[in-house]
């Protein structure tokens, strides 16, 4: 449905329990947190059979299919240049940057999907009232399909997703 709509549709929509979901413009945070993430850490640190990817959708179902901010999939899921979306078994890590339009989905709506389809990692990232980027993450609890808290992070961001993950979340050297 998505690959099938007419040329002027806004740029961003996603697919969520079979409405269409029209992404409002990103803030300054938006923008910072995504380059931060995409270009100076995961893009650095990602093993060579994983790729980030930006405005892609993931296919969870004929319902579903939503576009995470960002997502660490298996390079050989790329198998042309015209793949629109990745399956769930192809990703890796989903991070969604949190908006007020997004709040609900982001925190709720999407964390539940993302999960009953077995992706492993999942990563919220919300702007704290000082304008400093906080990080959730999570793992698949796969026997149950839901995901378990695996840290809070505020400053700094040192993880394991299959790898070690070491991110300085200040965001103020993008802005100085």
């Amino acid at each position: 449905m998505l690959d099938h709509l007419p040329p002027d549709t806004p740029k961003h929509v996603e697919l969520i329990d079979g409405s269409l979901i029209f992404r409002p413009p990103q803030t300054g945070f938006h923008m910072l947190v995504i380059s931060l993430l995409t270009d100076r850490a995961l893009g650095i640190s990602t093993p060579p059979d994983l790729m980030v990817a930006r405005e892609m959708t993931v296919t969870l179902g004929m319902r579903q299919r939503p576009e995470p901010d960002i997502l660490l999939v298996k390079r050989s899921a790329l198998t042309t240049l015209a793949v629109t979306s990745f399956s769930p078994e192809d990703v890796h890590l989903v991070i969604e940057v949190v908006s007020d339009e997004s709040r609900e989905r982001d925190r709720t709506t999407k964390p539940l999907k993302y999960a009953a389809a077995g992706i492993r990692h999942f990563w919220r990232v919300e702007m704290e009232a000082d304008g400093k980027p906080i990080v959730y993450t999570f793992e698949l609890e796969p026997a149950v399909r839901t995901y378990v808290a695996t840290g809070i992070h505020r400053g700094h961001l040192k993880a394991d997703i299959g790898f070690p993950v070491d991110i300085d979340l200040d965001l103020s050297k993008f802005i100085s």
